[in-house]
């Protein structure tokens, strides 16, 4: 009922949002007379603000275009490789016509990126996206709001997300034949899962892991999320956060947590900023300052787009994450594709080198979430694993923002370089390699990691 509500009041408010859009460009139309009267600036903002409050936010658009690879620019081609019910797997195809950047390319490392499925869409990590493509081959996991999939096409279950994450590491092998994985947030949990069920049957495995921001193990340093998920119980979600589809969508009757709820817990964490945020960006077009304006609706384009959640996925995400710790406890069965019912075992991963991420600030995923992976990737030899704690980080800082480019993305290049697979050069050929010291993988790798240098140079003199 509290959905079909919602809806009311957002069609309610649609027409109204619109004519607040009309009317802040009316007044700030210098061919009408009204807009050289004193107050037109702060009409006109008054009702901008009025109509951002009130509209519909869609699914944002990564809008990658070009991007920089050895100083020259790089064509962005997106496209969807496979397509699931619930989730797509988005390439970034880089095109250039310059041969000595397009041998470059096909050197470089493959990497997955497995975005959250956690209310928001996976554009959220459009900054990681670009940056990566500098000097790798994209993928990412684009989720799917639940309202928009038909019931027709089933449900979806946690060991769902799992075994399309297998799916996806195995398509890309096929193609590569080997690949890297990095998962931000939420998605860290379910990518251990899948690695270590592959693992266990003896499958190949990604060359590297990088898990940022997660919670790996939610006892330490719980935040409120946490606190939220044990503190009432898993009949007090399902009777008092799940809801089905109102019939005006392709996904009706299908039971899901909506997007509009999380988004409003997001919004509760913080208030006051983003009270301040709104008033700052209603002073701001009053001044006149455009750039400070369009950054703020950049940011709440991106924010304010929320997807829903199939119930089944979500419930089982609060049971065995947050609730019975199924992970660190060693008691998660996971059922595969076959039917066949497996137990999630991380010691067993041990060709598939550990990079953990957490931000000093994180309020979302506490201190030693992150980490708890390294103590239960006990089979991954010690020189094989790695931390990195990034200073006055938040949750977003670790996978976006200066922090991110500076600081986290040259680690991470340097932490795929490292475990590049081994050129298998011909034995004809090999006189030659090693007179000139160099393979298309070291020269990738190479231009990858000045490319992270540059980046941290140039937002360092910006900085300055």
């Amino acid at each position: 009922m509290l959905y079909q509500i919602f809806e009311t009041q957002r069609s309610i408010m649609e027409p109204f949002s619109d004519l607040a859009q009309a009317a802040a460009k009316l007044y700030s139309n210098p061919l009408n007379p009204m807009a050289q009267t004193p107050l037109a600036q702060r009409v006109s903002a008054g009702y901008a603000l009025m109509h951002r409050l009130g509209k519909d936010y869609e699914k944002p658009e990564f809008g990658i275009k070009t991007v920089k690879v050895n100083r020259v620019d790089v064509a962005i081609h997106e496209r969807i490789e496979i397509d699931k019910p619930f989730c797509e797997l988005r390439r970034f195809k880089r095109f250039s016509d310059d041969a000595d950047t397009l041998s470059v390319l096909k050197a470089q490392p493959v990497v997955l990126i497995v975005a959250p499925l956690s209310g928001h869409y996976a554009t959220l990590l459009r900054d990681t996206v670009k940056t990566m493509l500098q000097g790798h081959k994209v993928y990412i996991t684009d989720w799917k709001n639940a309202r928009l999939v038909p019931l027709s096409d089933g449900e979806f279950h946690l060991d769902d997300y799992i075994n399309y994450v297998q799916e996806f590491i195995r398509h890309l092998q096929s193609i590569y034949g080997h690949c890297h994985v990095v998962s931000v947030c939420q998605p860290t949990v379910p990518v251990l899962a899948a690695v270590s069920l592959m693992a266990s049957r003896g499958e190949k495995t990604p060359l590297t892991m990088t898990m940022m921001g997660g919670p790996i193990d939610a006892r330490k340093s719980p935040t409120s999320v946490n606190n939220l998920a044990t503190n009432k119980s898993f009949e007090w979600f399902e009777n008092n956060v799940i809801y089905r589809v109102p019939p005006n969508f392709p996904g009706a009757g299908r039971r899901v947590y909506p997007g509009f709820l999380q988004y409003t817990g997001f919004v509760a964490m913080n208030p006051d900023r983003h009270a301040n945020s709104h008033y700052d960006y209603f002073k701001d077009l009053i001044k006149g300052d455009d750039a400070s304006a369009e950054a703020h609706r950049k940011f709440y384009d991106e924010y304010n787009a929320v997807l829903d959640m199939d119930a089944d996925y979500y419930l089982e995400t609060i049971q065995t994450v947050f609730q019975d710790f199924k992970l660190v406890n060693g008691t998660w069965d996971v059922k595969g594709v076959d039917g066949k019912v497996e137990r999630v075992r991380p010691q067993d991963i041990k060709t598939t080198a550990l990079m953990t991420v957490e931000g000093e600030l994180d309020d979302i995923s506490g201190s030693g979430q992150t980490r708890a992976a390294q103590d239960l990737c006990s089979g991954v030899p010690a020189k094989e694993r790695q931390h990195l704690e990034v200073e006055g980080a938040g949750h977003y800082g670790i996978f976006s923002g200066r922090r991110w480019r500076d600081i986290v993305y040259p680690q991470l290049v340097k932490f795929i370089a490292d475990h590049a697979p081994k050129a298998r050069a011909q034995p004809a050929a090999k006189p030659v390699a090693k007179a000139a010291g160099k393979t298309p993988q070291k020269v990738a790798a190479k231009v990858a990691a000045k490319a992270a240098v540059k980046t941290t140079q140039v937002n360092a003199k910006k900085k300055a």
